[in-house]
């Protein structure tokens, strides 16, 4: 069967600025990306139903029999189980949400246009992990973090953790070949902890489960990592992080706060970056809305920054509760920075707009930094958002 992972519409606007430069299904929250969770149960390769934008980089594959699955939604073996009885004209549904559909390639050709005539639905009785807003990813990570830890560790055994490192309930962690830990402190007692493949925790460092390291992260010297937080691939981290999701090759290597925070790939905390994740009235956090263009309530009383891919901040760069930076913003300046800082803007509390031009050459280098290679299509990916946020840049 083949397997494609749609984008709810209005669930892809409300994820904003997350989800400008990949589908919703590529949204790291615990472990795995949503896609990875469902690759990983599934035992196959998915692909996209995404923007048009998006699609050279995602490609969607279409087969005679094809099974549409909402990408915001995180699998568990009951869920697959029903996803993979799915017949020819089912869909599975929660509430007024679907969550699957088994369709062929020529009802993929008009989706939307068709009548719901013959189509039987079958009803989901447990509401599934659903991540529809910025802020779910970190306030939902925390179950999606220990679903992964299940799935990746079931059946395997750890590698050996050296007898300089301080564990407290060593039988909830997990360490992954090439990874290196000497001379920190690990409590897996509050939640499961794992250290993907070559990744490394420094001297002095203290963490606190759930928390996740992925592939080629690190965590530098003295940091205070308080769970359910995840770091990302090759994400550097060090000062004190709480309740966190860095998605991947973001950068916050130097001391400061960052709590109840989303940050997207390739951004760069400069040091003594500080989120403030809690109002001093202990008012319920609103936040940015793409869809809405205005403010919304999020109903949490704790809620730090949501920082859009490639962005940038300076040394002691001071953010507001409740803050949303969009894509390749480079923020700056004294004092407490805006709520909401469009992407492509260059500056603080005043902003202009930040050259596309400039852009690529400073993610050319980036990427190289890396080993890789900032091509064509990442290029006209970032030209097509930067076309895209044009009117934000004017609120």
């Amino acid at each position: 069967m083949n397997y494609i992972l749609f984008d709810e519409s209005i669930v892809r606007t409300n994820l904003l600025p997350i989800t400008f430069l990949r589908p919703v299904a590529d949204i790291r929250v615990g472990i795995l990306t949503i896609r990875e969770k469902w690759e990983k149960r599934l035992n196959v390769k998915t692909s996209s139903l995404t923007e048009a934008y998006l699609s050279k980089k995602f490609p969607i594959v279409k087969e005679s029999e094809n099974i549409l699955i909402n990408g915001s939604v995180c699998p568990t073996n009951e869920l697959i189980t029903s996803v993979k009885k799915l017949k020819p004209n089912q869909i599975l549904i929660f509430n007024d949400t679907i969550v699957a559909m088994h369709v062929t390639a020529e009802e993929l050709d008009y989706l939307g246009d068709t009548s719901a005539d013959g189509i039987q639905e079958i009803i989901l009785e447990e509401p599934p992990l659903k991540i529809n807003h910025p802020w779910e990813i970190f306030s939902k990570n925390d179950l999606a973090l220990r679903e992964d830890f299940k799935l990746l560790t079931i059946g395997r055994k750890s590698q050996k953790i050296s007898s300089t490192v301080n564990v407290l309930g060593e039988e909830n962690i997990f360490v992954e070949k090439g990874a290196k830990i000497e001379f920190a402190t690990i409590n897996a007692v509050t939640g499961p902890v794992y250290i993907g493949k070559n990744a490394e925790i420094m001297e002095g460092a203290v963490i606190r489960g759930p928390f996740a390291l992925c592939e080629g992260a690190q965590v530098k010297m003295l940091a205070k990592i308080y769970g359910p937080t995840t770091i990302g691939p090759y994400c550097r981290v060090g000062g004190e992080v709480n309740n966190s999701v860095l998605l991947g090759y973001a950068n916050k290597a130097h001391d400061g706060f960052l709590g109840h925070s989303v940050i997207g790939e390739w951004c760069n905390l400069g040091s003594d970056t500080n989120t403030s994740n809690l109002k001093n009235t202990y008012d319920e956090v609103r936040l940015w809305s793409y869809g809405k263009q205005t403010f919304i309530n999020t109903h949490l009383q704790f809620c730090g920054l949501i920082m859009g891919d490639h962005s940038k901040s300076a040394i002691n760069t001071m953010f507001n509760t409740g803050t949303v930076v969009g894509v390749n913003a480079n923020i700056f300046g004294p004092g407490f920075q805006r709520n909401f800082i469009p992407s492509f803007t260059w500056g603080g509390t005043s902003h202009t707009s930040y050259s596309l031009n400039k852009a690529i050459d400073v993610a050319e280098i980036v990427y190289k930094r890396r080993g890789l290679v900032f091509d064509q299509t990442e290029k006209e990916l970032l030209t097509g958002v930067f076309n895209l946020t044009l009117k934000n840049r004017w609120l």
